[in-house]
């Protein structure tokens, strides 16, 4: 097989997500935990209006999901820790010549096997998926995830020095190595390296600076790219780096990026320090778009309009992505798609 992974942007027959089950993700107090549902299910019930989705669901939370669920959402009882589908779940990949369906099962460990990360159990769900959509199960030693790769489907991909050749992840990677899987699995030919990622996500709960969050191809040839324009916070200069990193970098077709800036909003901290906060880690679907919010009119509304632009012809819905991010990620981290074989 020769595999390749569609962009975002090609037919779906799916998304993926998983539900929350009581943990420390989710919060220790009653109120934290049902802000995460919440959350969770607002994103659930903003995808659903676009096309199926099916949600993973621990057998502890099973009634919970289906009072706060879409009736349409179809519910697959598995055991659950972490609920971040994009990272722990299957990346789908098709075979152009025979229109099979595969299921990349990476390796997960909780973005580097952190102390406080329960990974054991989620772990398993690429398996589990691969073999719920009869899709050819394609397994990798690499340690990675979803949220850690950014594709145009036509043979570029964005990753991050600090995500792959994580040494809690891959001690013993070099790029050629990862450049390598990812072009036996994902079908990748040329890989555009980010020397890093946002601040926050360097924090004790982070990925190690995933690219969903930072750069998105909404198609080939142009990136769209976190901008914070505030001097006050770091990643003005990260933004500032990274700008000029991409402004020098083709694509797989020996293209010159267009680099479309997505301005961050105007909230700088939060009780724990400096925001994450991303327009860039939104999440495509058949016919739109659903945007991180973050409760700043101006911003989301700019947010929109931007994105309305760079994904013509799809519609834009936004939903409170803070009570995710609070958590450590964001909307297109929790979801995942699986390609029409209409992709092809």
């Amino acid at each position: 097989m020769t595999w390749r992974m569609p962009a975002e942007t090609a037919p779906h027959d799916r998304t993926w997500m998983a539900f929350p089950r009581e943990g420390l993700t989710l919060g220790d107090t009653a109120a934290l935990r049902e802000e995460g549902y919440a959350a969770w299910a607002a994103v659930a019930t903003a995808v659903a209006a676009f096309e199926p989705l099916t949600m993973l669901v621990d057998p502890s939370e099973t009634a919970r999901a289906r009072r706060m669920l879409p009736s349409e959402v179809e519910l697959i009882e598995a055991p659950v820790d972490e609920f971040w589908m994009r990272d722990h779940g299957a990346t789908f990949v098709i075979d152009d010549e025979t229109g099979r369906l595969g299921a990349v099962d990476w390796i997960f460990n909780g973005w580097g096997a952190p102390e406080w990360a329960q990974w054991q159990l989620s772990a398993a769900h690429a398996r589990l998926i691969a073999a719920e959509v009869g899709a050819d199960l394609v397994s990798s030693l690499l340690v990675n995830e979803g949220g850690g790769i950014h594709v145009d489907g036509e043979g570029t991909v964005l990753l991050t020095e600090t995500v792959q050749l994580d040494p809690r992840r891959n001690p013993f990677a070099d790029r050629a190595r990862v450049e390598a899987e990812l072009a036996r699995t994902i079908g990748t030919t040329h890989a555009i390296w980010l020397p890093r990622g946002l601040t926050r996500d360097y924090d004790d709960m982070g990925t190690n600076g995933h690219v969903d969050i930072v750069a998105a191809m909404p198609s080939p040839g142009r990136v769209l790219l976190h901008e914070q324009r505030d001097a006050a916070h770091p990643d003005h200069a990260v933004s500032l780096e990274l700008r000029a990193l991409l402004a020098d970098q083709v694509d797989a077709a020996g293209r010159r990026l267009e680099i479309i800036d997505l301005p961050a909003p105007e909230t700088l901290r939060d009780s724990e320090g400096v925001v994450d906060w991303s327009y860039v880690n939104h999440y495509v679907v058949n016919g739109g778009v659903i945007a991180c919010g973050f409760g700043e009119e101006r911003a989301d509304a700019a947010a929109r309009s931007i994105l309305a632009e760079a994904y013509p012809g799809r519609e834009v819905t936004t939903v409170d992505a803070r009570p995710i991010f609070a958590r450590g990620g964001g909307i297109h981290c929790i979801t995942q798609q699986q390609p029409s074989l209409d992709a092809r």
